[in-house]
């Protein structure tokens, strides 16, 4: 019936589906153990890993040695909570962004293009400019188009360089690449399964530090807990895969 699609469903009624068990706070860069599915923020879930190897909330064992290797970013329920809490995702925007500069760092692309963004738009309102609908329209729908053909142009960046350590393996032509920093280690083992014509890209380890890389691994999850602050571009190794017994 139209009043069970219009029924209104009060937020704290499903705060524990969309809270971290660690802080109890509400879920930024949503993280997922694998094994069991419950999720975390980020830096909650990293920080507990190192003196941990189970879940938090269930307690079941992730990995002996290597529970990093099984989590992975959770990017629709991040995109599910920052939808349903008001303001949650302009408010850690502003907080990345005063990080960046109290330490000096450049801002990433993704919080500096929505800065640039904002800019503008307040800027064109003070001069007096305005806009008929028409012209509204076509350019709402010309950058619709444009999204549509390149969703992820204002993601944070990260620039690799990918060596090969293996003398079974040929090295990439191309070695140095920059893509979006929610592209997993997954995408990478299949661009190199491409263009080393490989039959699967299964075959393949990543590595960074000598520390194999979980596929499901984001690069910008990559960067905060294996590199840290060490100079671009993020430096990884791929292998033929061997089998741990």
């Amino acid at each position: 019936t139209p009043k069970m699609l219009t029924r209104k469903i009060k937020l704290w009624d499903i705060n524990a589906h969309i809270t971290c068990r660690l802080c109890n706070g509400y879920l930024i860069d949503a993280t997922t153990v694998t094994e069991c599915l419950h999720t975390f923020c980020r830096s909650c879930l990293v920080k507990y890993l190192e003196e941990n190897n189970t879940c938090p909330t269930c307690r079941i064992v992730i990995h002996q040695s290597h529970p990093l290797q099984y989590i992975g970013h959770d990017r629709t329920m991040q995109d599910i909570v920052y939808k349903l809490v008001p303001g949650l995702q302009e408010a850690e925007m502003k907080k990345q962004r005063e990080f960046y500069h109290k330490l000096g760092m450049e801002v990433p692309g993704d919080i500096k293009g929505e800065t640039c963004s904002t800019k503008q738009h307040l800027e064109s309102h003070r001069n007096g400019e305005t806009k008929t609908d028409e012209n509204s329209n076509k350019e709402t729908s010309e950058e619709k188009q444009e999204e549509d053909n390149d969703y992820h142009r204002s993601d944070e960046q990260v620039s690799i360089c990918l060596e090969c350590n293996s003398s079974k393996l040929r090295g990439l032509k191309r070695k140095w690449i920059r893509c979006s920093a929610q592209a997993t280690v997954l995408h990478l083992k299949k661009f190199i399964a491409k263009k080393l014509n490989l039959s699967s890209f299964n075959e393949l380890d990543i590595l960074c530090n000598e520390e194999i890389l979980g596929k499901d691994h984001t690069l910008k999850f990559v960067v905060v807990t294996r590199w840290r602050f060490k100079k671009a571009p993020l430096l990884l190794h791929y292998r033929p895969k061997m089998d741990l017994l």
